[in-house]
């Protein structure tokens, strides 16, 4: 269900996406792509992400266009594609995963679109067996729901444009994610916050995604312009360690997002999975305890002497 500034509090939460955060707060959020370096891999990784802490992972479906992604994440895109990742291999992916963390798709609309054209039935005469009235997201979304996904993630939908994709969702119980830029304000953030349910997606800084050494203040003011929304926020873009998603959480985030982090990780080992996996285990296990650090749930770290 579609929450905005005008929702009431919610005897109950229909949500696994919120309830995951809601439930496990300050939640730890991670994304890796699938596919890099290949499905078999992947399903370690979620795994291992898993077992380190994980309150919700986020799993890219590679398109060949990322405009909102950095170096880090395209080159694991890239590397996906090469080895032939499918939408159809990554919903028997999803569908063969046992985690603890409910799962989400992060993809382009034009993946979403063109799935709907490849799975639109036809008559003999090659026509589409049904008429339809704007774009055809529904098999897309479907298919999501039936290998359990919990949400999709579009970082290129406009919120006047989702409105499709957003009934789809409602319809078959998954929750739709923006992401909310430093920049968005006045009515154009009351659009997209009324059109979000999960977790509002917020963009910790500008530009592409990316691992960086510092949190950028436009993260504190991002956070108290969304504070009277009655929704989860959790910022991304940027956050690499512990430390960082500590500082987050102090400025009132209900949880940290980490996806390029933990590319770097998968990156460096190539295709030696159990390694990573070991690696990724770990960092989502540090990004955990930094979380729950900023929140005051576990003692800072004693400072290191001479």
């Amino acid at each position: 269900m579609s929450q905005g500034q005008e929702s009431a509090e919610p005897t109950a939460i229909d949500s696994d996406v919120e309830a995951a955060i809601r439930e496990n707060e300050p939640a730890l959020i991670t994304y890796i792509t699938a596919g890099d370096p290949s499905l078999e891999a992947t399903k370690a990784y979620v795994e291992a992400l898993d077992r380190g802490g994980s309150d919700l992972i986020e799993l890219g479906l590679p398109f060949s266009e990322p405009i909102a992604e950095g170096p880090t994440i395209q080159g694991a895109i890239n590397r996906a594609l090469d080895a032939g990742t499918t939408p159809q291999g990554f919903f028997e992916l999803v569908d063969d995963l046992d985690t603890e963390a409910p799962l989400l798709v992060m993809t382009y609309y034009n993946m979403i679109l063109q799935y709907g054209r490849s799975e639109t039935p036809r008559t003999s005469d090659g026509d589409t067996a049904t008429a339809h009235d704007g774009p055809d997201v529904r098999p897309f979304v479907e298919r999501a729901a039936e290998v359990g996904l919990a949400g999709i993630i579009v970082p290129d939908l406009p919120a006047e444009e989702a409105d499709p994709l957003r009934e789809a969702c409602d319809d078959h119980g998954l929750d739709l994610v923006f992401i909310v830029a430093p920049t968005t304000k006045g009515d154009r953030l009351d659009q997209i916050m009324s059109q979000v349910s999960g977790f509002a997606y917020v963009q910790a800084r500008l530009g592409t995604t990316g691992a960086r050494a510092n949190v950028s203040g436009a993260t504190h003011d991002s956070l108290s312009r969304l504070s009277a929304y009655d929704v989860p926020k959790a910022v991304g873009f940027g956050v690499s360690n512990g430390d960082q998603a500590a500082e987050i959480v102090e400025a009132g985030a209900d949880g940290v997002i980490v996806g390029s982090a933990l590319v770097d990780i998968i990156a460096a080992h190539g295709d030696g999975d159990a390694p990573a996996a070991a690696d990724l285990e770990a960092k989502a296990a540090e990004l955990k305890r930094g979380a729950r650090r900023g929140a005051g749930l576990e003692p800072k770290p004693e400072p290191e002497h001479q």
